[in-house]
């Protein structure tokens, strides 16, 4: 029962990192998009290799999935409470997709570990919660506002007295590069995180010693998020590239870069596994202000930011009701 229970668990951890992809897929390439700096199939298929490589640029963000969030007890009733975390994460994204509202696949994951473990009765590490998942996901949208402002403040300054045509030409063939920087952010960030959700069931499993990342892990992983991303998420797309705010070239690669930023320093600095979702969002609404606060579409914020705040309860939630039926029937 256990091999059976660990290949189910790596399958649904595996198409939770599909679905992460096809979720997450907006964040790196909606500005670029929506700025007509890169056709649609060419910006995925960008973003696609870019998540590839940036999966095995780090083990840090994995370590702390892994490590810090919660402890299961081995064998079936541990493969049970991951199973549970991921439906739970599963049944969130698809639903935030449906509505086009860009939530965090790192907090619905989060939150489905969380609530399967409290289900279960296995040990959830409050204070890794608190320092690797609560405090940045406060804390990083604010950063990626502030500074996607003074990026935006930055760049209209230095080229104020260019050609406005030649530079958002100019700023269109930067973009290429701005959204392949987060596009590879994105791998480091979302493709870890998947990767310690399968080395754990490894390691409850009794398949593995120790918390070292398989080459296959890695490229299983990095792989379904690529595929992920190349299905894309037109819905969340739309959002993100106008609902908030009508996005220019400039204003487009002022926010990649910004978001970009905070991905590598979150990663390699504090290995703490931020939401690209969280960070580029704020990101724009911080370039968008520097126009004039009104042109962001605050209402439309204030939407995407309490769905921010639900995702962790409600993912969790869900995780619970999954794990008890689970748990009566193969328990």
């Amino acid at each position: 029962m256990d091999t059976f229970g660990l290949v189910v668990v790596i399958g649904v951890a595996l198409f939770f990192t599909y679905t992460n992809g096809f979720h997450d897929s907006a964040n790196a390439i909606a500005t670029s998009v929506s700025t007509r700096a890169l056709t649609p199939r060419a910006a995925l298929a960008m973003a696609a290799v870019m998540n590839l490589a940036g999966a095995f640029f780090g083990n840090g963000v994995a370590t702390t999935v892994g490590k810090d969030i919660i402890t299961t007890p081995s064998g079936k009733q541990g493969l049970i409470v991951l199973f549970a975390a991921l439906v739970g994460a599963i049944a969130w994204n698809l639903a935030t997709w449906y509505f086009g509202l860009p939530s965090s696949s790192t907090h619905a994951l989060f939150g489905g570990m969380v609530g399967a473990a409290l289900a279960g009765a296995s040990t959830v590490h409050w204070r890794g919660v608190l320092d690797k998942v609560v405090i940045p996901m406060i804390v990083s949208p604010i950063i990626g506002l502030v500074v996607g402002y003074l990026v935006m403040l930055a760049v209209l300054w230095i080229f104020r007295r260019s050609n406005p045509h030649k530079a958002k030409r100019g700023f269109r063939i930067a973009q290429t590069v701005s959204a392949a920087a987060m596009a590879l952010g994105h791998g480091l960030q979302d493709a870890q995180k998947t990767m310690g959700i399968v080395v754990m069931s490894l390691t409850i499993a009794d398949v593995q010693q120790g918390s070292g990342i398989p080459i296959w892990v890695k490229f299983v992983c990095a792989a379904m998020l690529s595929l992920g991303t190349y299905a894309g998420g037109w819905r969340i797309m739309r959002t993100l590239g106008r609902k908030i705010i009508e996005l220019d070239p400039p204003q487009g690669f002022a926010a990649e870069a910004t978001a970009s930023s905070i991905l590598y320093t979150t990663a390699y600095v504090f290995q703490a596994p931020i939401s690209t979702t969280h960070v580029i969002t704020s990101a724009i609404m911080g370039v968008g202000a520097t126009k004039r606060v009104k042109a962001v579409r605050w209402g439309v914020a204030k939407n995407i930011v309490m769905g921010w705040f639900i995702t962790m309860p409600a993912a969790g939630l869900v995780a619970a009701v999954i794990y008890w039926p689970t748990h009566l029937v193969l328990g």
